[in-house]
Order: C-alpha cells, then sequence, then structure tokens
C-alpha cells in the first residue's frame, strides 16, 4: 500500500510498548523540502518525516540526529544516531525516514519492528 503525503504538518503516533506516544511532525515529501531537511536549523521540535526517501547525511548539519528507517508499512526497519558530517547508507526495504534529534527517539518508543502512524492536517 503506496503512501503519499505533501509537504506540511501532522502527528506522528508511535505505537510503541509503552503504549501510543504522539509527536509534532513535519512532512518532506517534495524534492525541494527533502533536500533542505533539517539544514539550517539549531534544533526541531518533534520529528521530521522524508518520504520518499531510503537514506540521509548530515553534511552541513548543526547537531546529531536519531534516524529510523521505515518500510512501506511504516514498520521501522532500523534506528541509528548521526553526528553531523556523516552519510548514511541506503536501507534495504526503506521507504521512508523519520529525523528526530538525537537520543529523542528512544523515549518515544521507537524502534525496530515498532509501526508508526502518520495524521496529517
Amino acid at each position: 500500500m503506496a503512501r503519499r503525503w505533501n509537504d506540511g504538518r501532522g502527528k506522528l503516533i508511535v505505537q510503541g510498548a509503552a503504549g501510543a506516544v504522539t509527536v509534532p511532525l513535519e512532512l518532506a515529501t517534495s524534492y525541494r523540502a527533502r533536500t533542505k531537511g533539517l539544514l539550517g536549523r539549531d534544533t526541531i521540535d518533534g520529528a521530521m518525516l522524508l518520504s520518499p526517501a531510503s537514506s540521509v547525511h548530515t553534511f552541513r548539519m548543526r547537531f546529531p540526529i536519531d534516524v529510523a528507517y521505515l518500510d512501506r508499512n511504516l514498520k521501522i526497519v532500523a534506528v541509528h544516531t548521526m553526528k553531523p558530517g556523516r552519510l548514511g547508507l541506503p536501507r534495504l526495504r526503506s521507504r521512508h525516514v523519520l529525523e528526530a534529534g538525537a537520543g529523542v527517539m528512544a523515549g518515544w518508543g521507537v524502534e525496530a519492528g515498532v509501526r508508526v502512524v502518520v495524521e496529517t492536517e
């Protein structure tokens, strides 16, 4: 089931072991929005979903980030923390990438195997 969204805002709902956690979400789905991503920022409130995407880089970024790779059903394939100036390798089966400040995803219950829900505004 293919998912397509427009650039904008919404909510990320993480269906983790501790229950559902709702997080503010920015959606970057156009080429221009995905290319810009978190560049030029000092922080992010919540998370950013890049779609479609199977890899990211942190060149010219100002802060480390958590990166979660999601498959076409919004199930998390892998989660990594990346420091600025790194290149993430493409992930097999990854169709979307979720980015947030380093260390916050664990508190939301984001880990491999967990499914998330995206609600747009």
